[in-house]
């Protein structure tokens, strides 16, 4: 998965951070779908790679509780980064709360998680009543 990720890196749009992002979900019939961040001059309307990957996802007609997995490369850091919170927002919306999450470093280490632990005190539609 890693190489995958490495080469997808390469698509990222971010002449401002200079940290390329790129994310593969997979759904649970076995289709991935992939997302790099994407940057702007107005870095409020940048794009990350996860939820460009996941929007894919869903913009071909998956739903809420097809994903599988989600797996994550900050290609410029040898440290391993989490999702931003907008980004676990979108996921702990759409994916069941006991998918993986894989996050990787350049140099190959790779952490877990469940998005129950990625996401541990959620809002969603239970606090909208």
């Amino acid at each position: 998965m890693i190489e995958k990720l490495l080469k997808l890196a390469n698509n990222s749009y971010s002449p401002y951070s200079h940290f390329r992002v790129a994310t593969i979900v997979i759904m649970k019939d076995g289709k991935e779908f992939q997302g790099v961040n994407v940057e702007n001059a107005a870095y409020g309307s940048s794009i990350c790679s996860e939820r460009a990957a996941i929007l894919n996802a869903i913009s071909n007609g998956y739903k809420k509780g097809d994903f599988k997995e989600l797996h994550c490369l900050c290609a410029d850091s040898n440290r391993i980064s989490t999702s931003c919170f907008a980004c676990r927002q979108v996921i702990n919306e759409l994916f069941d709360k006991d998918v993986n999450l894989y996050f990787y470093s350049n140099t190959g280490e790779v952490k877990s998680y469940k998005v129950s632990e990625l996401c541990p005190y959620p809002f969603d539609e239970e606090d909208l009543v």
